[in-house]
């Protein structure tokens, strides 16, 4: 499902707040660590991963990685921050999405 303009504004809006809760250090992006993104966001639907200073990832590499693994969308690349969103199939934690589908 590729997002609408006003979905991804209502999206940034949603993130704005947010913390990042990954890390991508020296070691780059692997494979434990996209199955923790894709649990995290099994649960949240909307999180942020910062690319530390010490990677060799670039932000835009990363982020078509991520979408190509777990399918999730990417709502905002801003420097070395990504944004990422993606429904959750467990109708508990389906807060965002549901706002987002109602855009």
């Amino acid at each position: 499902m590729d997002l609408r303009g006003k979905q991804k504004r209502f999206l940034r809006s949603q993130a704005h707040h947010l913390q990042p809760i990954f890390q991508i250090g020296k070691g780059g992006l692997n494979s434990a660590m996209v199955v923790q993104i894709n649990e995290a966001l099994e649960k949240r639907e909307l999180i942020k991963v910062t690319l530390l200073q010490n990677t060799d990832e670039i932000a835009e590499d990363v982020a078509v990685a991520l979408k190509a693994d777990i399918h999730c969308d990417i709502v905002q690349i801003i420097g070395r921050v990504l944004v990422l969103f993606k429904p959750s199939s467990n109708e508990k934690y389906q807060k965002i999405s549901k706002e987002v589908k109602a855009i």
